[in-house]
């Protein structure tokens, strides 16, 4: 039992359940490298699989009980003498321990799973209970299924084992069928109708089936349990299971409605999810709450508003709190002129409310069109509205290129400066638009990083165009440029000199040293 009435024990089931979400298996270096994310995290059990399901589940757990110290470190095993035997080989080195045992108590697994009477369900739960219990004292038993389980049975099955030795009753919701208030009061008959449910930690393992896991969770913290199984990013079987971050950030936000409270250092939270849909590659949708990619993100201009006046306005958690450096004030459509404007000074420029309306009306026009403004696209439209005269410091004359099999591709791209001079360098690539790209870079001058390279039809048919986007690093930042012609490889031509513009403009005409206006209140930008 925590010795603290309001310490939520968190109890992670990554390794074990979440592995088992299709496509989230895990080799042994991965699933030590989780375990010590999980510990550093600060979990209280590490439930790290299921030894006899596998030679690779019982070294995984073998491993952590060995080399993973903080945790308790727990093994799964069905209600039979050869699964808890390997459990507890596997956890035999552990320097805290807990074997967590299972058993379907629902009618619906009883007559079609198991084939066994309720009788002899009980009689099973009590013997594993004390075979478990011979091994270490830290005993975990599991009604499967409970949440369907008839509540009378339920109680009998769970006071029997807690007279064989069980330490902790685990109440799982196995397929997501509960709600809240039918949860609730499954916890609330058990810790009223158990005998010995005040020398018990009631626990609580939930399905996501119904998008509730994490309302059914914190329904049953608020009736007394003091233990909640979860995963990082909420992947487990089927829809998955109750998020780690989501249940611990509710505790941590609602403090003043729940009085709960967890270990977990909660800025390491969007790292550890990061860290699992890296090894996994499960990644999570970008409205994810706490660890999504626009979790802390603000486009709508009403909101931006807000959160540059005062954060609390639209935000109730803080996103440095999740690992999260700053909140996004996203540049889009829904955009408001106050989150340009600022946007605009946080790159440095100066400007009087005349500029920031013309401004403003181009990044509408060019909003419509993008997805995504990045910080070199305010750029060029500052750029332009505070400096007559084009915007082109190189313009392209022609360029040719060739590519054969078993011979380099090279290409020669004619380039004419706004100063009247022109250059043409012939350069060797891996590919037509590569040889093209670095031809204008010997040409220019400018020596540039590509991180992304995309083409894809704009219109349809044997005449469709082709829109070219280049992404590339130049000194810590990120700047991108578009083209579009029937030729690929010209719109890969002017899409890349449309950055090589950008850098070659603020060259020519250096922009003003950024400064720090951003008071207490304001949520600096990304």
């Amino acid at each position: 039992m925590p010795t603290d009435p309001n310490r939520v024990l968190v109890f992670d089931t990554t390794l074990r359940d979440g592995e088992q979400s299709p496509g989230c298996s895990m080799n042994l270096a991965e699933k030590m490298d989780m375990a010590r994310a999980l510990r550093d995290l600060g979990v209280d059990i590490i439930e790290a699989g299921f030894p006899i399901a596998s030679p690779g589940d019982f070294e995984s757990v073998q491993a952590i009980a060995r080399e993973v110290p903080g945790p308790i470190i727990a093994g799964l095993a069905r209600c039979n003498a050869a699964d808890i035997d390997r459990a507890a080989e596997a956890l035999k080195d552990a320097p805290k321990k807990r074997i967590h045992v299972f058993l379907a108590t629902s009618a619906i697994h009883l007559e079609f799973k198991l084939k066994m009477t309720p009788a002899e369900i009980i009689r099973r739960a009590v013997e594993s209970v004390k075979r478990a219990k011979g091994y270490c004292d830290d005993v975990e038993f599991s009604p499967e299924d409970a949440a369907r389980t008839e509540l009378e049975f339920l109680a009998e099955v769970c006071e029997k084992a807690v007279e064989a030795g069980a330490t902790t009753l685990n109440i799982p919701d196995t397929v997501g069928y509960a709600v809240p208030s039918h949860y609730a009061d499954i916890i609330r008959y058990l810790k009223k109708n158990v005998r010995g449910s005040d020398k018990v930690v009631y626990s609580v393992h939930c399905h996501n089936d119904l998008g509730l896991a994490v309302a059914n969770s914190l329904a049953a913290l608020m009736e007394g349990a003091r233990q909640v199984e979860c995963t990082v990013n909420g992947i487990g079987e089927r829809a998955g299971n109750t998020a780690l971050e989501e249940i611990v950030m509710a505790i941590q936000t609602r403090q003043d409605f729940y009085k709960l409270a967890t270990g977990i250092n909660t800025r390491l939270l969007v790292p550890t999810s990061r860290k699992l849909s890296m090894v996994t590659g499960m990644h999570v949708q970008r409205n994810k709450a706490i660890v999504g990619q626009n979790a802390f993100a603000h486009e709508a201009g009403i909101h931006q508003d807000g959160m540059l006046k005062n954060r609390s306005t639209y935000e109730i958690m803080k996103p440095e709190d999740v690992g999260i450096p700053s909140t996004d004030l996203v540049l889009g459509k829904h955009s408001g002129r106050h989150a340009l404007k600022q946007r605009i000074q946080d790159l440095g420029y100066q400007t009087d409310e005349a500029q920031v309306l013309r401004i403003f009306e181009a990044f509408k026009v060019l909003a419509d069109r993008k997805k995504i403004i990045y910080d070199a696209d305010i750029e060029a439209l500052v750029e332009n509205q505070l400096h007559s005269g084009t915007m082109e410091v190189w313009t392209l004359v022609n360029f040719s290129c060739s590519a054969s099999f078993g011979v380099p591709p090279t290409a020669a791209v004619t380039l004419k400066h706004q100063d009247g001079r022109t250059v043409c360098e012939p350069a060797v690539g891996d590919g037509p638009v590569d040889a093209v790209l670095k031809s204008i870079q010997r040409g220019t001058g400018i020596e540039l990083k590509v991180s992304d390279y995309r083409v894809r039809s704009v219109t349809g048919g044997l005449d469709a165009q082709g829109e070219a986007v280049v992404e590339v690093e130049f000194d810590g930042r990120k700047l991108s440029g578009r083209g579009v012609n029937t030729n690929v490889i010209e719109a890969s031509a002017q899409a890349f000199l449309q950055v090589i513009n950008r850098i070659a403009l603020r060259q020519v005409r250096p922009r003003l040293k950024p400064t720090d206006h951003v008071s207490q209140e304001t949520v600096p930008t990304a």
